[in-house]
């Protein structure tokens, strides 16, 4: 499901809406009772940077039923990932992962948030080889398809930004109706 950030079109409703189908999804066919958001990313590159800066704004909430991995402070980018997948197997194994990402997309789909069902694999724009992750997936595309590594050290940081918020107010504004906490598990 494509989402648009735009003020107008962004809807935090079907965008929490959307995630909480995922979730119970999972956790009924799996029976995973918490929820957590893997953030990946790099605050090295503007680009790169949606991840931790999600995980950054879930941190700060002040109620909240899940748990983050991958901020601004600890990001969660290539030279870790596969360390913390194996964290993730082997501490977080009763949680539904949702992971959060920048991704590359054609011009048309700059500022388009995806979400969907399964793993995702982070780097694939810039043909990287990095091991797959999560239950469901948040995607914001930040920047058009392309093999120039510059691509993602051009994006605009107030697209990261409105996208952040966009993402995050979806996801508290679920949290707020009791879509992601433990007791409707």
């Amino acid at each position: 499901m494509e989402f648009d950030p735009a003020i107008e079109k962004f809807s935090p409703e079907a965008f929490g809406s959307h995630l909480r189908y995922l979730i119970e999804e999972v956790r009924q066919r799996e029976k995973k009772e918490r929820v957590l958001f893997l953030c990946i990313g790099s605050d090295r590159c503007t680009g790169d940077s949606l991840g931790p800066l999600i995980g950054h704004k879930l941190n700060q909430q002040p109620t909240r039923e899940w748990e983050v991995l991958g901020t601004l402070h600890e990001p969660v980018h290539a030279l870790n990932l596969r360390e913390t997948a194996d964290c993730i197997r082997r501490q977080y194994a009763g949680y539904v992962v949702v992971t959060i990402d920048a991704s590359l997309g054609q011009n048309r789909q700059v500022g388009r948030i995806t979400m969907g069902r399964g793993a995702i694999r982070p780097g694939q724009g810039l043909q990287k080889e990095l091991v797959s992750v999560g239950d469901v997936y948040i995607t914001g595309v930040v920047g058009a398809c392309g093999r120039e590594p510059w691509i993602l050290q051009n994006t605009r940081l107030s697209l990261v930004m409105d996208m952040a918020d966009a993402i995050c107010t979806g996801i508290c504004r679920a949290d707020r109706v009791g879509l992601i906490s433990k007791e409707m598990a």
